[in-house]
């Protein structure tokens, strides 16, 4: 289990972050970017999970910056309020505060950064403008369609869903086009897949997502 710490960002700012460490020495450092809902239970389970897994792994609340301690349910008012939140925050801040967690868990070594829904955008931006990541997932980022002119400075792996009603499958062609060297996968399930708090939850989805992740990351942070 983790603990909540407190980042200071560069600009000055004091944001929570939940962060867990692995049982014996760290196969590098993990920054896991939070979808709209905060860091709630579900992403504070990812961050365990990914800690046994061996990663000092850490979630910065990228939502407190315009409201502390947001943790959200997956029903319509946690969707309308998340989405409130997001056009609040800024993605150039986002960026502010994982460059932080980075620091936090730099004593691990090589870092990465993994996200979720509008997390997945926040990790499409910090491999294509955050120096020092060393390798980025992306899961059904509904944004990255709008960064495809930005390249990505490190290896990245992406993971969307065919029935994604967020994100069109032409964009997803898109990232392939447009970025060969990108890792795309595509999986028979909707927008969350990951999530098994979602009503758009897909086990073996998930499962060979996460299977995939943690070889990349093993692969390139180690």
């Amino acid at each position: 289990m983790g603990t909540f710490v407190t980042l200071q960002t560069a600009d000055k700012q004091s944001i929570a972050a939940y962060l867990a460490k692995p049982a014996g020495k760290p196969r590098g450092g993990l920054v896991i970017c939070q979808e709209i809902f905060g860091v709630n239970n579900h992403i504070r389970k990812v961050v365990d999970g990914y800690a046994a897994d061996g990663f000092l792994a850490i979630a910065p609340a990228l939502f407190d910056r315009v409201e502390k301690n947001v943790e959200l349910q997956y029903d319509q008012a946690g969707i309308a309020a998340g989405v409130a939140l997001m056009k609040q925050a800024s993605l150039d801040n986002a960026l502010l505060d994982v460059r932080a967690a980075m620091a936090q868990v730099a004593e691990a070594g090589k870092t990465g950064v993994l996200g979720y829904c509008w997390g997945g955008t926040v990790s499409w931006a910090a491999a294509c403008r955050v120096d020092g990541v060393a390798a980025a997932v992306a899961y059904y980022g509904g944004g990255i369609g709008n960064l495809l002119s930005e390249k990505p400075r490190c290896p990245i792996l992406t993971h969307f869903g065919n029935q994604d009603q967020s994100i069109p499958m032409d964009v997803v062609e898109k990232v392939k086009a447009g970025h060969p060297d990108a890792i795309v996968h595509v999986y028979d399930a909707g927008h969350g897949f990951n999530c098994d708090e979602r009503g758009s939850y897909n086990a073996a989805s998930a499962d060979l997502a996460r299977a995939r992740s943690i070889e990349f990351l093993n692969k390139n942070l180690g």
